[in-house]
């Protein structure tokens, strides 16, 4: 059996995984530390992810639980971090808390074997991989993802997954590919970043 790939941290998506289970594959991996990147760190179909029900298992558990959704969490508070009402996550990884937030999750890796939760089961549909992993892979840390059938598959491979072959021609130059990568991940966010609802009309007037 070839040896699993070393990681410097990991991300999952609760989604409706059991409790149970959920807690095996975390301890499967060697995760001693959740860092929770929900804005909102609550669910009301699964209530035991709750932010209170979810710390105390994790502790049952010897697995510690770091709330970081302030800084790290996908749905901006500020008006300029949305683009026609969808969060722009290029705009937020420029911001000086969401790069604090980057500064302490790195600080905490190197003493903690360290998993990302949010909510959704794929990746690619979850700010925990089209900003904060990618962010973090282009700090040169190794990030490995936890799917839903316990396969832990490198941050590499996921983002392959936004240009499937036959997408265009073969790039000559990197930073070609570079260009079309960043093109697909904007393409993506846009797609499946938090949407806020619109004011009213008479509130938006008193903005």
């Amino acid at each position: 059996m070839s040896a699993m790939p070393s990681f410097d941290l990991f991300t999952i998506g609760h989604s409706n995984i059991a409790p149970e289970r959920f807690v095996a594959m975390l301890q499967d991996a060697g995760v001693n530390m959740i860092a929770d990147v929900r804005s909102l760190p609550a669910s009301r179909r699964f209530p035991w992810f709750s932010k209170e029900a979810l710390a105390a298992r994790l502790a049952r558990a010897g697995i510690g639980y770091l709330p970081m959704g302030d800084t790290l969490g996908g749905r901006p508070r500020h008006d300029a971090l949305y683009r026609d009402g969808v969060a722009d996550y290029e705009a937020m990884a420029s911001q000086p808390e969401f790069l604090c937030g980057l500064d302490r999750l790195s600080k905490v890796t190197a003493q903690a074997r360290v998993c990302l939760l949010c909510a959704e089961r794929d990746p690619l549909d979850c700010h925990r991989c089209l900003l904060v992993a990618r962010r973090l892979a282009e700090r040169g840390q190794s990030v490995g993802h936890i799917l839903h059938d316990g396969t832990i598959a490198p941050h590499a491979a996921i983002e392959a997954r936004l240009l499937p072959p036959g997408d265009g021609a073969a790039d000559l130059f990197p930073a070609g590919q570079a260009e079309r990568l960043a093109a697909a991940y904007r393409r993506r966010a846009r797609a499946v970043a938090f949407r806020r609802k619109s004011a009213p009309a008479a509130v938006a007037e008193t903005k």
